[in-house]
């Protein structure tokens, strides 16, 4: 079958994209230099969302399936597609950098004809972020989160928040792994401690482990290990589930067993994400408090104090940072039954 020749320009259609920068100070007969990059900058972060969005539903694709081979090839795209929006995150941190070549003065030169518009009005970031896990509840100024969008957009933001996020997705996927389902994956273990409780033989010699290494101050974190990992509900201290809380510690302890090296690889692109998405926030303030100071945003937010607000609560996979406080040294870690080194390992 022929196949029409391809041109470069058509292809990209640049027409389109190069002719899509209207200056409103030209508009208003006031031409401002710096309002080129403005635009330049704000389409180029929409565009790299949208890329970020594609990357995203294709991993809610997988994830969303009845069952996710953890040693398979979709695992595998899933890692490396989140892998690539983590690098797209660090270039839109970086455009920053561009953004800030612009002074005070010469923002000035035409802030004043964007009113009322503003970055608060990307309804692409709003879906991402609920496409992630950001829910409504834990919203930062949720009261007047979509009030600035156009109904259409409301619309596209509601259906999303309305459907399973990748958080969600996680829940289910970690609480399905078998590590400790399966009697027959534990027959050889020996245990290193009297068990007189009714968890799981590995967690009460983990615990155990885990409660020597404690420090004075910290004897409370015995109380918050059982409250996020050994119960059959959800700790008041985290998103995810206490049976995927399990397994997600316990991807974190093994991770350098072969089967667990993707689940692990998952959980730190995802941790990945939320570092840049905050230092984007982060640099965002510093910008903001160097251009404007203290004055109301384009859009009648409180600019830095709204930015800061959100830095704060809006983390979505602060779950898998919390494991942190609950790892012991390997050397101390339990010895695995020979049932499950032979699962964990391929052999």
């Amino acid at each position: 079958m022929s196949h029409k020749p391809v041109e470069y320009t058509e292809y990209l259609q640049l027409d389109k994209i190069l002719n899509a920068q209207s200056l409103e100070s030209d508009k208003a007969g006031a031409h401002a230099h710096d309002e080129m990059l403005f635009i330049i900058i704000h389409q180029a972060y929409e565009l790299w969302f949208k890329q970020v969005h594609f990357e995203v539903d294709s991993a809610l694709q997988v994830m969303g399936k009845p069952e996710v081979n953890d040693n398979s090839p979709e695992l595998q795209t899933v890692v490396h597609r989140l892998d690539r929006v983590v690098t797209i995150l660090k270039v839109l941190v970086h455009q920053i950098d561009i953004l800030e070549t612009m002074t005070p003065l010469d923002f000035h030169e035409f802030r004043d004809f964007l009113r009322p518009a503003s970055g608060f009005q990307s309804w692409q970031f709003k879906m991402l972020e609920a496409k992630l896990g950001l829910k409504f509840d834990n919203r930062y100024g949720k009261e007047y989160y979509t009030s600035m969008l156009k109904p259409q957009y409301v619309d596209l933001v509601k259906d999303v928040e309305s459907q399973k996020s990748l958080l969600e997705m996680l829940d289910d996927w970690l609480a399905r792994m078998p590590f400790f389902s399966d009697d027959n994956l534990w027959k050889s273990y020996q245990p290193a401690s009297q068990n007189d409780s009714t968890h799981h033989v590995f967690w009460n010699d983990y615990l155990n482990a885990y409660s020597k290494t404690l420090v004075e101050g910290e004897q409370h974190n015995k109380e918050i290990f059982a409250s996020i990992f050994l119960g059959e509900g959800k700790s008041e201290h985290t998103s995810l589930s206490n049976k995927a809380m399990r397994n997600a510690l316990f991807i974190s302890l093994y991770r350098g067993y072969p089967l667990m090296h993707l689940p692990f690889q998952l959980m730190q692109h995802l941790l990945d994400i939320d570092e840049q998405m905050a230092t984007w926030r982060f640099r965002h303030i510093n910008m903001v408090h160097r251009m404007i100071g203290s004055r109301v945003g384009t859009g009648g937010s409180s600019g830095k104090e709204y930015l800061q607000g959100a830095l704060n609560k809006h983390y979505i996979f602060k779950d898998f940072a919390v494991l942190s406080s609950f790892l012991i040294q390997r050397n101390k870690l339990p010895h695995l039954s020979s049932e499950l080194n032979h699962k964990l390992g391929f052999m």
